[in-house]
């Protein structure tokens, strides 16, 4: 067959790494290593997953300038505020109470949307809203567009890009954030959530596995909710779990603040990253 310098630089390379401990355990898999799982399965004892970082001045809820009003883990305040912004952008009624679900990706099978679609009329039957922004493959577009056509009272679409504030509109207005991702190396949007007290949905793959802790009420630990199975049902019996604690205040609080005292900035990651040309200068190949 044809040269692979892809190849080539994982058998020379001192270390390998990737961007999540459960992706570096995935590319292993002959499902996801797309005929180099054989080579990195050989040299497992020098492959690391490094999870990305978020950069905290950026995304930070005491200080954007993006949003209605500023919060923090200990005084949550202003999320109520940045709720209201939040329907009152999408046209959706000024109903508080109601929980947000939403979403920010691009359109596509890899996030999940099939799922998504099948899970449509389930997720308004749980009396929430949803809001969706993203572009992508026109037949989700068009679902998008014909479920809010539907039900233009509970969601709210935005096809395309609108630029970063939006984005911190939703991350801190939203009160869950669904990413039921087929494949996941990293993703960031579950950190950008937590980091603004909204509660991550994710399918346990990659990133989204090392980064979201089911919710266990007992110990008070966790940040989340995670599935496993790539089906609507899985998806659906977390959402319906989400809004079960969302209704307990205390519980629901302590998740927030679970989440927002999580430390995923990239000065960890950094450490992380020294560590392992540490241990290749103590250790080289």
């Amino acid at each position: 067959g044809a040269a692979s310098a892809l190849k080539a630089g994982l058998v020379a390379a001192d270390a390998l790494s990737t961007v999540s401990r459960r992706y570096a355990e995935e590319v292993q898999t002959a499902e996801q290593g797309y005929g180099l799982d054989w080579l990195l399965r050989a040299r497992r004892n020098r492959f690391v997953g490094v999870t990305n970082g978020v950069d905290y001045d950026i995304w930070n809820p005491e200080t954007d300038p993006h949003i209605a009003a500023n919060f923090s883990a200990e005084d949550l305040a202003g999320k109520r505020e940045c709720k209201l912004d939040l329907l009152r952008r999408f046209g959706l009624p000024q109903e508080p109470e109601r929980p947000i679900i939403a979403i920010i990706s691009r359109l596509v099978a890899q996030k999940g949307y099939d799922l998504i679609r099948q899970a449509a009329g389930a997720i308004l039957d749980t009396g929430s809203f949803f809001i969706a922004l993203g572009a992508g493959d026109k037949e989700y577009e068009d679902f998008l567009q014909r479920w809010h056509d539907s039900a233009p009272q509970r969601v709210g679409i935005y096809k395309g890009y609108a630029g970063e504030p939006l984005a911190h509109q939703i991350e801190a207005g939203a009160d869950m954030f669904l990413m039921p991702s087929l494949y996941e190396p990293c993703g960031l949007n579950q950190m950008y959530s937590m980091r603004y007290g909204t509660v991550p949905i994710v399918r346990a793959t990659g990133g989204l596995d090392d980064t979201v802790e089911n919710f266990d009420p007992e110990r008070g630990a966790g940040n989340g909710f995670k599935f496993y199975p790539y089906t609507t049902s899985a998806l659906l019996e977390k959402i319906r779990e989400a809004l079960y604690f969302y209704g307990k205040p205390e519980a629901w609080t302590q998740m927030q603040r679970n989440g927002m005292t999580m430390d995923n900035s990239w000065s960890a990651a950094a450490k992380k990253y020294l560590e392992i040309y540490e241990e290749i200068l103590k250790s080289p190949t």
